[in-house]
């Protein structure tokens, strides 16, 4: 997909999860992701939310669909969050663009020469990424950011796929326990002997996969986190520098 607008997209499918482990290549799982209509709750929430708008958007097009993952397919670094936010990547169509919360990963990840500029403002805004891709457990804008977890498995096939295709990765990094509990449900079921009891989500807490891989954690770059100083510039920086030595 190119385009931000809904008359470019494909047909809304309620079966669209069902093919996702057929999907040959990274695009035919983005154009399942954009037409997926599986969870009425949120196909309903999603679009409620586009027609309503925001105020301080209310003469842009909103996405209103299911968001793909974004980045370089031969990433070697995945970073996973929860989902889009109804006025952020619900709105632009991309992953953390057009909120606070893309303006500090994508700040963090330009400081760490792994992103081509420190904004994300729209999908034609020219952002780059090296070696890196950005995804998300859920695709679809949930309210009060919390998805069901009937919302959560239907969604994961999207998720499970992209991980399978993206061979070269070598680094997970969850931002917020969502994500990190997700990804260690999914690479449990994909045969990787993550210990027992699981391992405790935290900033700066990692995980090695048995196949040389890690998975490591922050706190989702929220205004919640980042307002009361929970979240620091610092703090999240490490996170990246972390990622680079764990790639070795």
């Amino acid at each position: 997909m190119t385009s931000g607008s809904n008359l470019n997209q494909p047909p809304l499918d309620p079966e669209a999860p069902a093919r996702a482990s057929e999907a040959a290549s990274l695009t035919e799982v983005e154009g399942l992701v954009c037409s997926c209509a599986a969870c009425p709750r949120l196909t309903a929430w999603r679009e409620q939310m586009a027609r309503e708008r925001r105020a301080a958007f209310r003469d842009q097009e909103y996405w209103g669909r299911g968001v793909p993952g974004f980045g370089d397919p031969a990433a070697w670094l995945v970073v996973v969050g929860l989902a889009p936010a109804a006025h952020g990547a619900n709105r632009t169509g991309r992953m953390f663009t057009g909120d606070r919360s893309g303006d500090w990963l994508y700040g963090a990840l330009h400081r760490a020469g792994l992103a081509s500029q420190s904004e994300s403002s729209a999908r034609d805004d020219g952002l780059r990424l090296e070696g890196v891709w950005i995804t998300a457990a859920n695709r679809c804008a949930p309210p009060a950011n919390r998805p069901t977890p009937s919302e959560r498995d239907t969604c994961s096939p999207f998720l499970e796929r992209e991980l399978e295709l993206l061979r070269q990765a070598r680094v997970f990094v969850c931002l917020g326990q969502f994500g990190f509990d997700q990804l260690v449900r999914i690479f449990r079921k994909q045969g990787f002997a993550i210990p027992r009891p699981k391992p405790k989500f935290g900033h700066g807490r990692e995980v090695a996969l048995d196949d040389g891989r890690w998975i490591l954690s922050s706190f989702h770059p929220s205004q919640q986190n980042t307002f009361t100083g929970r979240l620091t510039e610092p703090m999240f920086d490490r996170i990246w520098q972390r990622a680079r030595e764990l790639r070795k």
